[in-house]
């Protein structure tokens, strides 16, 4: 069973994640293997792909309707993101209210969460990076995907700097 986070004391490695799945394999710490057929995750890459022809045809993988973003010259971005920010709240109050569980019956189990000032920092270096590049993690493979090649470097910068990330994590302050 995963730990539950006791709100007195500092959260530890395993806590640091949005929501806990808790699975029905695993017994008293021991993971049990599930075995599954080579196609089993096609559903992700055709998840990705859907996900991804949204992205193109809702225009938000778009260098230019970004930078109107930045620039307040439209609500198009605004409206985008606060309609995912909408979808997200009231699928939480949903899985909270029911009690819903995954498709393998594992429930859903949502840790709070303290703010960091680290997190302002964060934002901020995001938010630059965002407005330099034009770019954001979700859309870059869906920007690659249509001839937008030069994201490479973006993608590529993405992963060095999580890869950084988690190699000082541990050193930065709480």
């Amino acid at each position: 069973m995963t730990p539950q986070m006791n709100p007195v004391t500092q959260p530890t490695q395993k806590e640091h994640t949005d929501f806990e799945v808790g699975s029905p394999y695993t017994m008293h710490g021991n993971e049990s293997t599930l075995v599954h057929p080579w196609w089993y995750n096609f559903k992700y890459s055709l998840t990705g792909l859907l996900f991804g022809i949204v992205f193109v045809k809702a225009e938000i993988i778009s260098w230019f309707r970004i930078q109107e973003m930045f620039r307040l010259q439209s609500f198009h971005m605004f409206g985008v993101i606060g309609s995912a920010i909408a979808v997200g709240m009231l699928s939480i109050f949903l899985i909270r209210k029911f009690g819903i569980r995954t498709i393998y019956g594992e429930p859903i189990h949502f840790p709070q969460r303290r703010f960091n000032k680290g997190q302002i920092y964060g934002g901020l270096l995001f938010g630059f990076g965002w407005a330099i590049t034009g770019a954001c993690p979700g859309p870059l493979f869906a920007q690659i995907g249509t001839g937008t090649t030069v994201i490479s470097v973006t993608l590529l910068s993405a992963i060095a700097g999580t890869w950084f990330y988690g190699f000082i994590r541990e050193k930065l302050p709480h």
